[in-house]
């Protein structure tokens, strides 16, 4: 897939393309497993799951109805604390802001994981002023080296095989007098680890994202399982938290709360290895930490979401869970999805922030099986903001013309039962003749879409109503 061009608006391509890598495949199929099965044990080991699931959803309603007020609030507690917050309504204007506080005399900036960066195009905006960029999480390391972008919420290389990240490593590595080509994971680990340690040791400002923003406090909170975050905001002189508005909550108690989700829901895990609060610049007394502490909040059209019949979407932690569980996402990955967001939390996502226009066949991409919302532990109801998204499309015209006939046809034909009954009865019987002793079919009128990358089965030669009949004489 060429990673350059790709857009949302060219979902069906770049989709097509991921279901032909093999690579891509192997490496979906290692990790989608391990995700679910570990969810599934944290989840069934906490008996009071449901109940921490439905108190979350009411802290995070609450803040939403709210949101003005915690933002204020936040804003207020991180200047007591010696910080400064600044606001920006655009991506352009929240790099704008992380130029100026970056200055021109800083040379070497650490990059904590964070999502709203990669919404921002903040490395392209450092490394065009003559900044050297550096992702310290092991994943966004990997695809920093590969020129890609995230490809999974919580794990960005999730889409490279073991061999695609030998083979990184002993490309970019010798330069650093690393120059044996290893292949065992926890020595491909230790190598980046000599790697980044200087990194860590000689960068002037720390770059992070925040899972959460806690109004009672003005603390940041972000969460790793690698210790990089810890390293990105302490040893630098200068620290800058990038978040989106929604990211509030209003205590230290609900905070707690959401995180109990967060880890369980994410990978499996009871508590993330390192959960960091943020509250302010060194002070006086601290041995180390940053002399300069900023948050810079993006709204990028949130602020219009609030109210509307997409809410929901805000109440998202950003786990990953819907993305573990969706077919679809784990046949093609995250990178056919055409921009920051992907699988059905970015498919509701995408269209809100960048337009509907721009991204209509991303909420097309879902078989609403359901999967998705069963497994949110903020019970946000996906497939059903995805039907909004398909509603509003149709009713905009963003539909294609074959799409439209084929919804006018079948308008026309589920309208009239008696022709309805009869064309599918003499299509079952003919597709089981054709389908013959295998039961399936290669190839298949009007159904390239399914036959050019899996076969179709065909029906038994009568259709359900045919056979309901007959079970109930």
């Amino acid at each position: 897939m060429n990673l350059e061009n790709r857009s949302a608006a060219r979902f069906k391509q770049q989709a097509a393309s991921a279901l032909k890598d093999n690579n891509l495949k192997t490496a979906l199929a290692k990790a989608k497993d391990g995700f679910v099965l570990k969810r599934l044990h944290a989840v069934e080991d906490l008996d009071e799951f449901e109940a921490i699931r439905a108190e979350a959803r009411k802290i995070k309603d609450h803040a939403l109805s709210h949101l003005d007020f915690y933002l204020e609030e936040f804003e207020r507690k991180v200047k007591e604390n010696g910080g400064h917050v600044h606001w920006a309504q655009t991506p352009e204007q929240a790099c704008a802001l992380v130029m100026d506080i970056v200055g021109t005399e800083a040379k070497q900036v650490l990059k904590g994981k964070s999502m709203v960066s990669e919404e921002m195009g903040l490395n392209a905006a450092l490394e065009a002023k003559g900044h050297t960029v550096v992702e310290t999480d092991l994943g966004e390391y990997i695809i920093q080296l590969a020129h890609e972008p995230p490809s999974h919420i919580i794990a960005p290389a999730v889409h490279k095989t073991r061999d695609q990240i030998s083979d990184l490593f002993h490309g970019e590595h010798p330069k650093y007098g690393l120059n044996e080509r290893l292949t065992e994971v926890p020595d491909l680990v230790n190598e980046a680890r000599q790697v980044l340690r200087e990194k860590f040791l000689n960068s002037d400002v720390g770059i992070t994202g925040a899972n959460f923003l806690i109004a009672e406090t003005g603390s940041t909170v972000i969460v790793t399982n690698e210790g990089n975050g810890d390293l990105s905001q302490i040893l630098p002189k200068v620290h800058i938290v990038t978040a989106s508005i929604e990211k509030v909550v209003p205590t230290l108690n609900d905070t707690a709360t959401l995180l109990r989700l967060l880890g369980r829901s994410a990978t499996g895990q009871e508590m993330s290895s390192y959960t960091t609060f943020s509250t302010g610049p060194k002070r006086a007394n601290d041995h180390d930490g940053p002399e300069e502490f900023h948050v810079v909040l993006l709204d990028n059209g949130r602020s219009k979401v609030l109210g509307s019949e997409f809410q929901d979407i805000l109440r998202c932690i950003k786990c990953g869970a819907c993305l573990n569980h969706c077919p679809v996402y784990g046949a093609i990955g995250g990178h056919a999805y055409g921009w920051v967001y992907s699988g059905p939390m970015g498919s509701v996502l995408t269209p809100l922030i960048i337009g509907l226009e721009n991204s209509y066949d991303l909420p097309n991409a879902c078989s609403l099986n359901g999967r998705c919302a069963k497994v949110c532990p903020m019970s946000i109801p996906l497939p059903d903001l995805l039907r909004q998204h398909r509603f509003k499309a149709f009713q905009r015209g963003l539909t294609d013309s074959r799409t439209k006939l084929g919804l006018k046809a079948w308008a026309y034909l589920v309208t009239r039962p008696k022709l309805y009954s009869g064309l599918t009865s003499l299509a079952a019987k003919a597709l089981a003749l054709l389908g013959g002793s295998r039961g399936v079919l290669r190839k298949a009128p009007l159904a390239s879409g399914w036959t050019s990358v899996r076969d179709l089965p065909v029906p038994q030669g009568q259709t359900f109503q045919q056979q309901w009949k007959k079970a109930s004489e």
